[in-house]
């Protein structure tokens, strides 16, 4: 079973440096999740010209660890730092013209539905992510789509789709066996609760 983590970032989760954790688990992964193979630059909140400070910073770190680093949700700043991977919104994505996507060898896109999986691959996305699969903090109140939905985006498309939302040690092993390429994790991966060493 292919076991490709991603982690999610939420600097507002790290407890100290958030560049040092950032560099922590990149190299040992944390709360018995291994480290990840890529890293998706979440940050939006973050102005453009804020965003891409950090993410020149972000960029070399995962360069120097040899890990793709993914921008998110700004493809100007990622087009500026000449980094071909992004992830957007599906909204954003409807908006984006044939020259912009064409730049990008990583095309992600959040969808919540085996038709919005189909829409966003017709758009030329490269992968996706559906969520949210478990509860999470992060969609207080919100209930979440579950395992069987899961399963039903996956086969909706050709392209990879990754698992997010509530994923950690216990459960992310349900995710791949409804057929996820992989799994996409913020909470466990910025909160320290304990280092996988």
């Amino acid at each position: 079973m292919n076991e490709e983590f991603i982690c999610v970032t939420n600097r507002k989760l790290v407890e100290g440096e958030f560049l040092s954790w950032l560099d922590l688990i990149l190299d040992r992964g944390v709360n018995g999740l291994s480290a990840p193979d890529r890293l998706i630059l979440r940050e939006k909140d973050l102005s453009p010209a804020a965003y891409t400070s950090l993410a020149r910073r972000v960029l070399d770190l995962c360069s120097t660890k040899g890990k793709i680093c993914i921008l998110h949700s700004y493809p100007e700043v990622a087009l500026e730092l000449r980094c071909e991977h992004i992830h957007l919104p599906l909204e954003k994505l409807r908006h984006m013209s044939e020259e912009e996507k064409s730049f990008f060898r990583t095309l992600g896109a959040s969808v919540h539905s085996p038709e919005e999986a189909r829409e966003a691959e017709a758009l030329g996305a490269t992968c996706a992510t559906f969520g949210h699969v478990f509860v999470t903090d992060c969609k207080k109140g919100l209930e979440p789509r579950g395992l069987e939905a899961l399963g039903s985006c996956c086969a909706a498309v050709a392209c990879p789709v990754y698992a997010i939302g509530g994923i950690n040690e216990k459960n992310y092993r349900d995710c791949l066996r409804a057929d996820a390429a992989g799994v996409c994790v913020m909470s466990d991966y910025m909160r320290a609760a304990g280092c996988h060493l």
